[in-house]
């Protein structure tokens, strides 16, 4: 499957999922406690992040502040494609909810506030729908 690279095509193909669970980030001076299987790691110089699951977390006595949800684009974006972030964020932004974005090798996903992850999926839903059959 080649990656798409087409605004409107990414737009309109987005096909937004939830995956199940709360997430948290948190940082570590090291590698990961045991037990604790980050879905996403950054490494920064004051420490490792990490996206959890909130009860892998809690288990590790780490600390967070933030409990998202955890949305997956399914559609196959290339890595230079331009625009879908900005559309996504703008589109988020505009119903006053925070995002999160991080780029997979295949896909995007995104960390919005958990309590508003349905709405944040209706919102990405209806951006998708506009895009179908026009220009971005």
């Amino acid at each position: 499957m080649n990656a798409e690279r087409d605004l409107t095509r990414l737009v309109a193909g987005m096909r937004p999922e939830s995956n199940p669970g709360r997430y948290v980030f948190t940082t570590v001076d090291g590698p990961a406690p045991a037990g604790v299987v980050p879905v996403v790691t950054v490494a920064e110089r004051e420490g490792l992040t990490l996206v959890v699951r909130q009860e892998e977390a809690d288990a590790a006595g780490l600390a967070y502040d933030y409990v998202a949800g955890w949305i997956t684009l399914r559609v196959h974006s290339a890595l230079d494609a331009v625009g879908l972030t900005a559309v996504v964020a703008t589109g988020l932004a505009e119903a006053g909810l925070s995002c999160n974005v991080v780029a997979g090798f295949h896909h995007d996903h995104l960390f919005v506030e958990h309590a508003r992850t349905d709405e944040a999926l209706t919102v990405l839903r209806a951006l998708a729908e506009r895009a179908t059959g026009s220009a971005l």
